[in-house]
């Protein structure tokens, strides 16, 4: 009989399978891995949580599977998961030091943060595109799991929610603001990924694949790099200030120009060359790029 992934609906469930008491808030709770005993094979088809899942590290021997990758988490960092995501974990990747913020949807959802949580990209990226942090970071971070902590602990009141909720946004902003920094100290990994996506694409258009699969999709371009949509988006935003979207669109454009100067097809035989299935869509991409039509770009070179 086929194993299928445990899903835990509610803090308690996931409390009373890492051998844990009973959380202090039924909506939300913070897990130090230290303390949890539990057997890594009884998980080995992976879990499901119906909560959102903000994981610290701060040291760790083996990886954890994420996805389609492996998150590798030597040097410690965080992870962020949000409800409904499969997680997996092996037995030999159990291992390791550090804590874990869980926040059930109800918790957040009398909030602004219901909302902007959805803002935070960082909770569709893939776990082999955590965030790794510096020594400061950690004690950042850290500060901020122990006001969580501490107000979980001892002072459940009427403001308690407010303050938790607060304290969720600052981790948050905080997190958001280390990616950013990860995204500009790491340029040269983010420069071999553009470089990357460029001879792909080149790749896609000059061997006619469009004509044959269409236009490239940011899913197809960022499974062909090993990254997720998300991710590459944001990435992209920081090297180039471009989403993934504009910059196949800017390669399409490209491949366009060159193929209209080269006067070989017609207008409708390069929007089909590109992966249109209607050149009235191509007209109009490109008229948008270049605040001129095909036709009128062909015109202009005639000029010339």
């Amino acid at each position: 009989m086929k194993k299928h992934p445990k899903t835990f609906h509610s803090l308690s469930e996931l409390h009373k399978a890492m051998g844990l008491p009973v959380p202090m808030h039924p909506l939300v709770s913070i897990i130090n891995y230290g303390e949890a005993v539990f057997e890594a094979q009884d998980f080995e088809q992976g879990i499901v949580l119906d909560f959102y899942k903000i994981s610290f590290k701060t040291s760790f021997n083996g990886k954890i599977k994420y996805g389609h990758g492996f998150y590798d988490f030597e040097e410690g960092g965080m992870s962020f998961v949000s409800p409904g995501q499969l997680l997996k974990m092996q037995e030999e990747e159990a291992d390791y030091s550090g804590m874990s913020l869980h926040i059930h949807p109800d918790f957040i959802r009398p909030y602004s943060l219901n909302t902007n949580i959805k803002q935070y990209g960082f909770f569709s990226y893939t776990a082999s595109e955590g965030l790794y942090l510096s020594d400061k970071e950690k004690e950042t971070i850290l500060g901020v799991y122990t006001n969580i902590q501490d107000e979980l602990r001892e002072r459940i009141d009427n403001f308690s929610q407010d303050v938790i909720i607060s304290q969720i946004e600052l981790l948050l902003n905080y997190s958001n603001r280390f990616y950013n920094r990860q995204f500009i100290t790491r340029k040269a990994v983010n420069n071999d990924v553009l470089a990357q996506l460029e001879t792909l694409l080149n790749a896609y258009f000059n061997d006619e694949k469009a004509l044959l699969n269409g236009l490239p999709t940011v899913t197809f371009v960022a499974e062909e790099l090993k990254l997720s949509p998300r991710y590459l988006s944001d990435l992209l935003r920081n090297l180039c200030g471009q989403n993934t979207q504009q910059f196949i669109h800017d390669k399409l454009i490209e491949k366009a120009k060159e193929y209209i100067a080269k006067g070989t097809f017609s207008i409708a035989e390069i929007a089909y060359k590109l992966g249109f299935e209607h050149p009235q869509s191509f007209n109009k991409l490109f008229k948008k790029k270049t605040n001129a039509t095909p036709v009128e770009f062909q015109q202009s070179i005639h000029k010339n």
